[in-house]
């Protein structure tokens, strides 16, 4: 089950890192029409599978049933991600929802309609796969049940993020410019980030402990012993909860938790229900063991190592891509790359470096933290014989094969045999806790590693300017194909501009609005630069007042009227330019305190006109 986590953090990168045009590329009709298609294709495959595997089921055994029967699991909801994926890439269905001003303003929203579209083709697959979870005995309610359970499992690894998803939205619609600043600052965006995950990391077992139904234990007997373990261990928590995640079938226990306020130790009816009272205190230590050997803290940190290890290596990252985009147009292969295109390769690879983080480093740590406290229990019982017999029993009820691994356990089998050499050698504990803290050390040296390469390296790395030219042997692909599609010549005035080709940009404007002559976004980048080219002798007082003036008729917004107002101050009509600068400032929605100092700087000029003034004035009445 906790594979889901994995999938569900995917398919949230997936939606999150994709950028959607405001162009469809399909007609909504069309859009509609494959969306169905697809979705119809995936629903037959699925109960093509199952009917399949259920026909297999009379002459395989439970093991090897309950193998293919996970397997399948595995494959289609992988499946399921590429569907995800299509309805996001191919059909840019985000494209849709932008269009509407409550999700253009607060994406969060529009985030959470897609993972419920995910949530949607992962409810087909539970659907077809609940018949044979009943015959294997793994599952014992109903479907509705069973798909609600599934959602009520995973979800809650997405609530940190939509708290801080829709937090982030709803900050960015305030009027402030320090938010806002800090949102648009890599590393303000991350500090805040960082704080605010930990925060709510702290909080979050109180809101999923609801999410999941759960409930005090009942005063009695099993929460009595329980009681005294962690009163032995030293142990604090808010409360013990009866789980009744999946009907409370599964012989499960858990704990979550980073501090003692919010940590919450958790057990199944299953599990009180099928061992011994030994066994059930057993489980109990090893659950102890991830509290007293601080795991949930270095799950946490984990998470911050991959976001560090990301941070460090994302300008690399996109230097290759951008790179081996640029070698492939230079080199004639491709006549055209989209932007898309670019952006998905981008984001296959950041998908990629997350799944082996995730699945094959942290895979390896959880795995081992799972061993440290299955070893725990020596600390608080004489012997580990009660959890080898409740390991036995997990195994005998699930119908699973004892030597299955899986991402996040050591296979049943290898954890007995651990336990059974730590019964009869204390050493073999010693030697596991000092290979984790090599482990840990090694990891620690691994983070310093890639901080170093990526500080070291990416200040080297020449990315604007082979962005540039990425994107400026792009457009005159495309300019190639469209030589009178005005968008293109503004795009490439633009470059130029960026890298200080100042008569190549002008020209490019001047091209533009050649073919479109209301083109106000061409008018006001040729007035600005007519009124404040660094280079002073392309400057153009007069014809940037012009240009000015056409660029804030069509579109009066703040930064054509600052445009205005820098045009109307270098022709020297400073009282035009600062009613032009208030104009702007009254507008502005972003970087106000820029507007502001304009104002400012325009008021000055005109105080000097008028000091000026009086002096030639004085100087008259003197002579």
């Amino acid at each position: 089950m906790f594979g889901n986590f994995i999938y569900f953090i995917v398919v949230l990168l997936i939606y999150s890192t994709y950028q959607p045009s405001t162009k469809t590329n399909l007609g909504p009709a069309e859009t509609v029409l494959a969306f169905l298609v697809l979705t119809g294709i995936f629903y037959g495959l699925v109960a093509m599978f199952f009917k399949q595997l259920q026909r297999q089921s009379a002459g395989a055994g439970r093991i090897t049933l309950d193998y293919r029967f996970s397997n399948w699991q595995a494959r289609l909801s992988v499946l399921a991600i590429a569907l995800f994926t299509i309805h996001i890439y191919g059909l840019n269905l985000p494209a849709f929802l932008v269009r509407v001003p409550l999700f253009a303003h607060l994406p969060t929203l529009g985030a959470v309609v897609f993972i419920a579209l995910f949530v949607g083709h992962l409810a087909i697959i539970w659907y077809h796969a609940h018949p044979i979870g009943r015959m294997l005995g793994s599952i014992g309610e109903s479907r509705r049940g069973y798909i609600r359970s599934n959602i009520a499992f995973s979800i809650p690894v997405l609530i940190p993020w939509f708290i801080i998803s829709l937090t982030t939205d709803l900050l960015r619609l305030l009027p402030f410019d320090f938010i806002k600043n800090i949102q648009g600052n890599p590393a303000g965006e991350i500090a805040f980030f960082v704080v605010f995950l930990l925060a709510i990391a702290i909080a979050a077992p109180a809101m999923i402990q609801r999410f999941w139904g759960c409930r005090p234990l009942e005063a009695g007997l099993y929460r009595d012993r329980i009681e005294a373990l962690c009163r032995k261990a030293r142990v604090t928590y808010a409360n013990i909860l009866s789980w009744p995640i999946f009907g409370g079938r599964m012989l499960t226990a858990g704990v979550m938790g980073l501090v003692d306020k919010f940590r919450y130790i958790l057990v199944t009816d299953a599990l009180l229900q099928n061992l011994s009272l030994d066994e059930i205190d057993a489980v109990i230590a090893h659950e102890i063991g991830h509290v007293k050997k601080h795991h949930l803290q270095f799950y946490l940190l984990f998470f911050f190592g991959f976001l560090l290890i990301f941070y460090a290596l994302q300008d690399i990252l996109i230097f290759l891509v951008s790179y081996l985009n640029y070698l492939l147009l230079a080199a004639g292969l491709f006549n055209s790359v989209s932007y898309p295109a670019v952006y998905a390769l981008f984001n296959v690879l950041f998908i990629l470096l997350f799944i082996i983080y995730f699945r094959y480093l942290f895979g390896y740590f959880i795995r081992n933290f799972e061993r440290q406290a299955d070893a725990y229990v020596f600390d608080l019982l004489p012997s580990a014989i009660p959890l080898i017999r409740s390991l036995e029993k997990v195994a005998l009820t699930s119908g699973q094969s004892p030597d299955k691994p899986n991402w996040h356990h050591f296979s049943i089998t290898e954890r007995i045999t651990f336990l059974r050499q730590c019964e009869q050698d204390r050493r073999f504990i010693e030697r596991h806790d000092r290979k984790l803290k090599n482990s840990m050390l090694t990891y620690g040296l691994f983070l310093c590693l890639v901080v170093a390469t990526g500080w070291f390296i990416t200040p080297r790395i020449p990315t604007e300017r082979l962005t540039n030219d990425f994107l400026e042997k792009l457009i005159v692909l495309e300019m190639e194909k469209s030589p009178e599609n005005p968008g293109l010549h503004y795009d490439l005035g633009t470059l130029h501009l960026t890298k200080g080709k100042f008569a190549e940009s002008m020209a490019s404007y001047q091209r533009a609005i050649e073919l479109r002559p209301n083109f106000p976004e061409a008018l006001n980048n040729l007035a600005w630069l007519y009124a404040t080219c660094e280079d002073e002798s392309l400057r153009q007082p007069a014809q940037a007042l012009q240009l000015a003036l056409a660029a804030a008729e069509r579109m009066p917004r703040a930064h054509i009227l600052d445009t205005l107002a820098e045009s109307y101050y270098v022709n020297g009509d400073f009282e035009q330019a600062l009613q032009a600068g208030k104009q702007a400032l009254h507008l502005a929605t972003e970087n106000r305190d820029y507007y502001l100092k304009q104002v400012i700087r325009f008021e000055k000029a005109i105080k000097g006109v008028m000091v000026e003034r009086q002096e030639i004035s004085s100087q008259k009445a003197e002579d």
